[in-house]
């Protein structure tokens, strides 16, 4: 089980300048860029398009690619890319696919015009190619981070990489935002599509991960390449193929149900950020309706809000180790819901900026803390050997409420005021601290799993 490491001053300057743990600043930056595009900055692009709040909700569908990418990332974790795979290994040549994905479907974006019906719907296509793209590098980079690091490295990995995210999400959020202010949102797209270049550079000058394996991993496995010998008459290349997709489908979920409350736990995965997921949805159209200018929009909640979620998430990392994962959780969850609240001031108060900055403060300072922990526990919940096929799991599980359970905050939106909205919010956090409470109460050794 990887805990909490400690570092003398000198050992953690030493680890953060490790070119290993650098290059996380990259891949991370890479991993972030994508999100906004389709998320709060096309909600923006859509709102100025004069799109209904309802439609914008069912927009953000398109992240399900987020919420389901598990289904993929056994293919992801083991299948090679013919010529790529040989060249780069299997972990690199997964990302540069993606990222090109990501990029040609960008420079689509960019050249199509969602406020005209006839080809808004082509908008709506390559927003989806641009979140299947990025699910599919958040896989790789994933694995990729757990595999390049030692065992001292993983936390200062881990802080590199949600600093590069967070400064991509500020490009492709902020930046686009100012860029479509002044110069349209065409060239918001295509600048953002260049900008994957960080990315494309940081695969060619990192080396390839080697290949992690475990006593737990090589048993299972070795049951299902058993059990597929005992099938006579099949052909050799069949039962090959069997055993393949039994090692690399089955046994990663396999491990994991083999946890006590594994079922509450993917419940307590997709319902912590529930509330955070339902203010998110409808943030971007909240400030625009409010009468913030796109300028404000970006540099307040994407400039501003940058700085303060970075603090929080430094505040988070500090509650984790004075008080552990599951407690650290519970005080960062009932801060993230209280931390809606102030959206109900924002309603009531209107347009003002420096009610604004305080929102701002509060929500991301809260969600940044809330995000630590919630990141810790994930990876506590993993196995080694199997860590790009389970973090997809639990991490598709928390993007469900971020996209599926959050696209009918429009719909909702749209039926009541906004005041009475962020109450709500407020209160779709509970059923995620409540299942954290009963985890708590009855799997407090938890993550202690991950190297059964």
């Amino acid at each position: 089980m990887r805990g909490i490491i400690s570092f003398s001053p000198q050992r953690l300057l030493g680890v953060y300048g490790d070119p290993r743990v650098v290059s996380l600043l990259f891949f991370g930056f890479s991993s972030g860029l994508p999100l906004a595009l389709t998320g709060a900055t096309l909600a923006v692009w859509l709102t100025e398009a004069r799109v209904n709040l309802t439609n914008i909700g069912l927009v953000s569908l398109v992240g399900l690619a987020y919420a389901f990418k598990f289904l993929w990332s056994p293919l992801v974790d083991r299948l090679p890319i013919p010529g790529l795979t040989t060249m780069l290994g299997r972990r690199r040549s997964w990302i540069l696919v993606s990222q090109c994905a990501i990029v040609v479907a960008a420079l689509a974006m960019a050249v199509n015009d969602p406020g005209d019906p006839d080809t808004r719907r082509w908008t709506i296509l390559w927003a989806l190619v641009v979140a299947f793209g990025s699910a599919t590098q958040d896989i790789a980079i994933d694995a990729y981070r757990t595999e390049i690091l030692a065992e001292t490295q993983l936390g200062a990995g881990a802080a590199n990489l949600v600093f590069g995210y967070r400064v991509g999400m500020l490009a492709s959020g902020g930046g686009a935002l100012i860029i479509a202010d002044s110069a349209g949102w065409g060239w918001a797209y295509a600048l953002m599509a260049a900008l994957m270049a960080v990315g494309v550079i940081a695969v060619f000058v990192n080396p390839e991960p080697a290949v992690r394996h475990t006593p737990a991993q090589q048993a299972l496995e070795a049951a299902g390449t058993e059990w597929t010998q005992r099938w006579a008459g099949i052909p050799s290349d069949v039962r090959r193929a069997l055993s393949w997709g039994y090692g690399a489908v089955l046994c990663p979920f396999l491990d994991f149900m083999r946890r006590p409350g594994w079922i509450v736990v993917l419940l307590f995965v997709a319902t912590y950020k529930y509330g955070d997921a339902l203010l998110g949805v409808m943030a971007a159209p909240f400030y625009v309706q409010a009468g913030f200018s796109l300028t404000e929009i970006g540099v307040v909640t994407k400039g501003f809000g940058l700085v303060m979620t970075l603090v929080g998430a430094g505040l988070g990392g500090v509650m984790v180790a004075r008080l552990g994962v599951l407690r650290a959780l519970l005080v960062c969850g009932v801060l993230q819901a209280l931390s809606n609240l102030v959206f109900v001031a924002q309603a009531w108060v209107g347009y003002s900026m420096p009610m604004l900055m305080v929102t701002i403060s509060v929500e991301n300072l809260t969600g940044g803390m809330g995000t630590t922990a919630f990141v810790a526990y994930l990876s506590s919940l993993c196995n080694v050997a199997y860590t790009a096929t389970q973090y997809a799991l639990l991490s598709s599980m928390t993007a469900a409420a971020r996209t599926f359970f959050a696209s009918g905050g429009g719909w909702l939106a749209d039926r009541v005021d906004w005041v009475e909205y962020f109450l709500l919010t407020t209160l779709a956090a509970i059923p995620g601290l409540l299942l954290l409470l009963w985890i708590m109460r009855r799997l407090p050794q938890q993550t202690d799993l991950s190297k059964a």
